[in-house]
């Protein structure tokens, strides 16, 4: 994440190759935890296994639609990936807080959510009108550049 954010290079850093059983094995316990996640969530809004089944089906398809377009503008914006990560962070300090009987309004946590999404999304119209505007000037893109600093 360092490296992403900073732009740093590291140069012969590489700390072993994946193998093909390894990458599958990640995948898969992935792929368990977030589908028991699923499965957990419709045990908890229905008591009908049918509709238990299709909530999760329709959740795994709803992920693997959504990953390849996602995976791509978080990789293009690796500002969004530690928003993301934030997020998460967030969320997972209110879960603890609730464990611990210590009440934090969702109230408060959406709207930091919805505030951070939307400094997020200022920043990235403006970048995008910055290099915009640095094309049709005809001069190099400065991405240290930042409007009325």
């Amino acid at each position: 994440m360092h490296h992403t954010m900073e732009g740093e290079e590291e140069e012969g850093t590489s700390r072993g190759v994946a193998t093909f059983g390894s990458v599958v094995a990640q995948i898969m316990v992935l792929d368990i935890v977030f589908s028991l996640d699923s499965v957990i969530t419709a045990v908890g809004m229905s008591n009908h296994l049918p509709v238990m089944m299709l909530a999760v089906i329709i959740a795994v398809a709803v992920m693997l639609f959504a990953s390849g377009p996602t995976s791509r503008f978080v990789q293009t914006h690796p500002t969004v990936k530690m928003l993301a990560l934030s997020f998460l962070i967030l969320v997972g300090v209110a879960l603890v807080a609730d464990g611990l009987h210590f009440h934090i309004p969702k109230g408060y946590l959406y709207f930091a959510i919805a505030f951070s999404v939307g400094v997020e999304a200022l920043n990235l119209m403006a970048a995008k009108r910055r290099k915009r505007r640095t094309q049709e000037e005809g001069r190099p893109q400065d991405s240290s550049y930042v409007p009325g600093a």
